[in-house]
């Protein structure tokens, strides 16, 4: 009997293969630019809402347009900020 621990057999994850040609390109809504760039909107939870009972920055990652900086509405969704 050997006293090496024993590795855990874990099966080798294959790696599907995408078209992307058949994937939908995001447009920006109003110059139809296709370049976006990474944005982080950032929240002030009050330390009544925190779970760690104190005021915490929550950032949250969007996408805005690399030519005009709007944000696509569907990327605000759940931000509080979907009618600005």
């Amino acid at each position: 009997m050997s006293t090496k621990p024993q590795r855990k057999f874990q099966p080798q994850q294959s790696q599907v293969q995408v078209d992307l040609t058949k994937a939908d390109t995001i447009k920006c809504e109003d110059c139809n630019n296709v370049l976006f760039i990474t944005s982080t909107i950032i929240k002030r939870l009050s330390p009544i809402l925190s779970p760690t009972g104190k005021e915490a920055l929550v950032p949250i990652d969007v996408y805005s347009c690399g030519n005009c900086g709007k944000v696509p509405k569907s990327m605000l969704q759940g931000t509080g900020l979907e009618d600005v």
